[in-house]
């Protein structure tokens, strides 16, 4: 499975590459819905992220310093280097794929594809409400079964109204962006981590960019489960922010993505392990701050990929109504939240699929290669 994944990286590496050079001056990419470059990276920012970000540093800081395969570098690289810039490009792709090509084409129209994608859509969001699930307990001291369940399903009810309107959809990208860098400020001000010390924490950062390369393939089984997670997000989240481009060329997208979410991602890691490294208990104010702001990511992820999926199917609000809509979406994904727990269904099952997608994409795209290099050959010229 790792070589099947190092492969699937590299081929998504190397036609983003082309993409890059080949096509750069010939598009402006332009969303259905465009929206200003802040706005885009808020709903790319938390509907492409989940409350892992939040809630899994603390307990891996100890792992990546001791275990033996990530003895290159610093644990702090390590967890950056798991969520932050490389991965970021394999939104470039897809997000390129729905703005350019699928308009003309309409693979993702085509029966089996449409089925595959959304059993990943579903399949993963439901993922995302089984990991709040599951780590719920690390930061909720005592929580008792009734309130866990309780407090998942209400989660995925509000993800599930909010998917209603595209509006909310906006609004709350918008406010759980702001509300991490208060989070992140918060923490910072809590630790008293000085400025000199966020910039030397930081700095541990660079163990990651002089050992880029490494990440390129697993690291460990582990590294496989993120990126098997990677590959899962990447169709969806690119199938869903590419109506909010607004006007930018491949090259300034592609920065786009791998530098500003990178930014609070280190920023929020960097403070996290300062207070990791000098043994700084949370409180509980903290730790239900952590868990309020993971909450909202959770809520912002579910409501985009419902969205998503619920569109794609024809289960939307003008055709069902709103009670059955949001009784149909919950039901499902509280329904799979549970089959996550209760079987052996994993999340590198998905990313497995994900990569046979896009190898039938590729499939599809060479034997209509006529048409995808008319397609290539029109769009909006700079």
């Amino acid at each position: 499975m790792n070589l099947i994944l190092t492969l699937a990286i590299m081929g998504t590496l190397a036609t983003s590459v082309v993409l890059l050079f080949r096509y750069d001056r010939r598009f402006i990419l332009q969303g259905t819905q465009p929206t200003t470059l802040m706005a885009f990276m808020a709903i790319l920012f938390t509907s492409g992220l989940d409350v892992g970000l939040i809630m899994f540093p603390l307990t891996e800081f100890p792992i990546y310093e001791s275990e033996v395969q990530y003895t290159f570098t610093n644990a702090l690289a390590i967890e950056f280097g798991f969520w932050g810039f490389l991965v970021w490009g394999f939104y470039f792709l897809t997000i390129f794929y729905f703005c350019v090509i699928e308009p003309k084409l309409k693979l993702f129209e085509i029966f089996f594809v449409k089925l595959i994608n959304n059993i990943v859509i579903i399949g993963t969001c439901a993922f995302t409400g089984f990991l709040f699930f599951d780590y719920l307990p690390n930061y909720i001291n005592g929580i008792t079964p009734v309130f866990r369940y309780g407090l998942v399903g209400t989660v995925v009810l509000l993800a599930v109204l909010s998917s209603t309107d595209i509006r909310y959809v906006k609004w709350l990208s918008l406010g759980s962006a702001g509300l991490f860098f208060v989070l992140i400020a918060g923490l910072w001000i809590f630790s008293g981590m000085s400025l000199g010390s966020l910039v030397s924490t930081m700095g541990n950062i660079s163990g990651y960019f002089t050992n880029i390369h490494r990440f390129i393939s697993p690291l460990s089984d582990y590294h496989s489960f993120y990126l098997f997670w990677w590959f899962a997000w990447s169709i969806m989240i690119g199938q869903f922010v590419a109506r909010f481009v607004g006007g930018l060329r491949a090259w300034q997208l592609l920065l786009a993505l791998l530098i500003l979410p990178s930014i609070p991602i280190a920023l929020w890691f960097s403070v996290l392990f300062y207070t990791y490294s000098q043994a700084i208990e949370l409180t509980g104010f903290v730790r239900f701050s952590m868990v309020t702001v993971g909450i909202i990511f959770v809520i912002n992820s579910l409501d985009s990929l419902t969205r998503l999926y619920s569109q794609n199917l024809g289960l939307t609000v003008q055709r069902l109504g709103g009670p059955l809509y949001v009784t149909v979406h919950w039901s499902l994904l509280s329904a799979l939240i549970l089959l996550y727990q209760y079987t052996p269904l994993k999340i590198e099952w998905i990313g497995l699929l994900v990569i046979g997608l896009y190898g039938g994409i590729y499939l599809l795209l060479f034997r209509r290669r006529a048409l995808l290099g008319a397609a290539l050959n029109e769009g909006v010229v700079a």
